[in-house]
């Protein structure tokens, strides 16, 4: 019996089955029967094939279920994120360990993109795919159109 133990995101959910994608290697699973999931939930456990054939898999064990928060915040960016970006070029990206735990990303994007490249953000899910590999609890999205970037901070 194939058996995988990691985190997982929920891509999609209905009554019957989910799917859900390895955050560590990006492998899909389809489950056969869906427990309880809901889309962007973030799943720590071990799924394992349905025999005979084991194209479907079933949820076995559960360390933990999570939702992580990624919202846009209406503070300024930290001195750090005006710092890193002042670095960057249009269209680069520069990213940094938090002190402890966590990640903060800076983009430089032209001004009049920057409410378009938070909005990108906040519907991407290689946000969430990204929160839950360095496993963090919320992500928040910062910006400054004045100055051309935004700042993905990943926070514990």
């Amino acid at each position: 019996m194939t058996e995988k133990e990691s985190t997982f995101l929920v891509t999609h959910a209905e009554d019957e089955s989910a799917v859900v994608s390895d955050v560590h290697g990006g492998q899909v699973h389809t489950l056969s029967s869906n427990p309880g999931l809901d889309v962007d939930e973030v799943l720590e456990g071990t799924v394992t094939a349905d025999p005979p054939m084991e194209v479907t898999w079933s949820v076995t064990d559960v360390v933990e279920r999570k939702t992580i928060p990624v919202e846009a915040a209406d503070e300024r960016p930290t001195p750090q994120a005006f710092e890193m970006a002042e670095a960057l070029s249009e269209g680069e990206l520069a990213t940094t360990e938090r002190a402890g735990v966590g990640e903060v990303h800076v983009l430089a994007v032209p001004s009049e993109n920057v409410e378009a490249a938070v909005a990108d953000v906040l519907d991407d899910q290689a946000t969430l795919e990204r929160a839950a590999r360095i496993g963090i609890d919320r992500v928040e999205v910062r910006s400054s159109v004045e100055d051309g970037f935004v700042s993905v901070r990943y926070l514990p």
